[in-house]
Order: C-alpha cells, then sequence, then structure tokens
C-alpha cells in the first residue's frame, strides 16, 4: 500500500490553497523544512513569514494577520505549538474567535528519535478545552488535503493534528471529509472501534483479523474531534453495545474522553480506551513506540476481546 506523511500532504496542499487564495498566508517556527511550509514559501515568498524560535510570537503574529482579513496557517511541532504558545492560543486567538489554523505536525509518539520531549501526546486534550476550537485529527494524506482545505473555508481557530511518519494511504478523491462528520468505513454489529491518525489503519486491519474469528466490528474514522459526530458515536455505540476507542494520544481528554462524556451523558455503554495509559514518551523507532505504548491492531483486537466481556 502507498504511503505518504500527512505533513507532506499538508505542505502540498497548503500550496494549491495558496495558488487558489491571495488571503492564505503561512507562519513558522523556524521548522519549514519539517513542517512542510517551505513549499509554500518557495511559491509565495511575499506571503511567508518565518518567525523564528518564537512560537508565543508566532500565534499573536497569526491572531493579527486574521485580525486583518487575511486566512493564517501557523505551523510547528505539536508540542511546541500547543505548550509553548497556549496562553497566546487562549487570549489572543481562541478568545476573540480570530480566524487562526494552527497547522502543527510532528505529533505523538510516531516522531521517534527525538523523544518524549518532542513526542505530543497531550496536544489534542488541550485544544479541545479551549472554547471557539476547531480540532482535527486527519488520517492520512488525502483526508489531510481535505481537512486543510475545510479549516480554510471555517470561520474560526482550527487546530490539525498531522505527524511525521508515512503512513497508508486510505482513501482517494471519492472520500468526503467534513468537519463535525465521523466517516463509517466499515458497518459492524458485535463491536464499533472509533480510531482517528494513525490508528485508523490499525483499526481497519483489526476489523480485518477479527472477522477472521468470526466477530463483526464496524470501524469508524472520527478526524473530527471537536466538533464530535455524537449522532453517530450513539447510533453505533447503541447498535453495537460495545465501544473501544484508538488514538496515539494520552487516553486522557482525546478522542476517548470524548467519546466516553457522549455515552456517560446519553447511552452509556461498555467501552475500552487503546491509548497511551498517562505516560510520556522516549526515544525510539516510530513502529517499536507503537508496540511498546500499546497503539496496534493487536492492542485493539484485545481491547475489543475485554469489552466484549463487558456485554
Amino acid at each position: 500500500m502507498a504511503r505518504q506523511a500527512t505533513r507532506e500532504a499538508y505542505g502540498k496542499a497548503l500550496v494549491a490553497l495558496g495558488a487558489e487564495n491571495s488571503d492564505i498566508v503561512a507562519l513558522d517556527a523556524d521548522l519549514s523544512r519539517s513542517t512542510k511550509t517551505a513549499n509554500f514559501a518557495k511559491h509565495y515568498p511575499e506571503r511567508f513569514f518565518n518567525m523564528g524560535i518564537a512560537e508565543a510570537n508566532m500565534m499573536g503574529t497569526a491572531a493579527g494577520l486574521a485580525a486583518a482579513g487575511k486566512i493564517p496557517f501557523a505551523s510547528t511541532f505539536a508540542v511546541f505549538a500547543t505548550g509553548r504558545a497556549f496562553e497566546q492560543i487562549r487570549n489572543s486567538i481562541a478568545y476573540p474567535k480570530l480566524n487562526v489554523k494552527i497547522a502543527a505536525t510532528h505529533s505523538g509518539v510516531t516522531v521517534g528519535e527525538d523523544g518524549g520531549s518532542h513526542q505530543a501526546i497531550e496536544d489534542v486534550a488541550i485544544m479541545r478545552a479551549l472554547p471557539n476550537m476547531t480540532v482535527l485529527v486527519p488520517a492520512d494524506g488525502e483526508e489531510t488535503r481535505q481537512a486543510i482545505y475545510a479549516a480554510a473555508h471555517h470561520k474560526g481557530p482550527v487546530y490539525i493534528r498531522m505527524g511525521r511518519l508515512d503512513v497508508p494511504l486510505l482513501f482517494d478523491e471519492n472520500y468526503t471529509f467534513e468537519i463535525g462528520k465521523a466517516n463509517v468505513l466499515r458497518e459492524g454489529s458485535d463491536v464499533v472501534i472509533f480510531a482517528n491518525g494513525v490508528m485508523v489503519a490499525a483499526a481497519l486491519e483489526a476489523a480485518e483479523e477479527l472477522a477472521g474469528e468470526g466477530i463483526n466490528a464496524a470501524v469508524v474514522n472520527a478526524a473530527s474531534i471537536k466538533p464530535l459526530d455524537e449522532e453517530t458515536i450513539l447510533r453505533l455505540a447503541k447498535a453495537t453495545g460495545a465501544v473501544v476507542t484508538a488514538e496515539e494520544h494520552t487516553i486522557i481528554g482525546g478522542l476517548g474522553s470524548a467519546v466516553a462524556e457522549v455515552l456517560a451523558e446519553n447511552a452509556p455503554t461498555p467501552m475500552v480506551r487503546v491509548g497511551i495509559k498517562d505516560s510520556f514518551g522516549e526515544s525510539g523507532r516510530p513502529y517499536e513506540l507503537l508496540e511498546k505504548y500499546g497503539l496496534t491492531s493487536k492492542d485493539i483486537r484485545e481491547a475489543v476481546a475485554q469489552v466484549l466481556k463487558k456485554k
């Protein structure tokens, strides 16, 4: 299967957007070759701003550009975007509901050898907690392209979480991404697996393997974490009576928490969360880290076995 890093797809989508809309501008914190905004800088140097290693200043400048009518995409590694610049995102972007798109790359443990200090495993929780903030976690290149376009046309702040690792290309141009909507990739009657980002491919693999065991698992790509598609979550939770969530993020405050909140208030359902269990990452090869932190199709299958016992 062909593979592409979501950051690569972002770089290409941003260039295409720039050709269509002269109000699109890009800002980066001295990481443009890694975040792939260097592509935009090459094509539109007058609309690209390298802010240096000054993430808070970058977000403040992005807010100013948005207030002036531009559509800024501000990029850096996820750990720096959500950590170093949190106050500026909160007070200068989310609070006034300015039209800034925070396109963060190098999220999760698949950053690999850079280690725990650079592996954002809590960024979704941080951004999800902010009023007015839309949070998107695309699964592959095509969904990233569509998510970038959707973010550009959405009025208000958006956080888009992308990765460093080449991941399987799951979708083509016939796929449709929409903010606030989940995509049911596979119907099932025994259990439903909600996943996003790199874990969507793992969830599909797990479902295929479970089918060989006689277990009919639905798979849902929940790329839009905020707003969340509560209708789809409740429909499939009620239909299957068992829920598993899978994310390359701490199980605290991310997709698992979001789904659990919906179910707890509307339709309590047996549930198991696959994700990072309240720990930091460490240096290592991406696939070895996914295995160590329980983020593989095998771990999803084991979670399904656990939740089926609770039915």
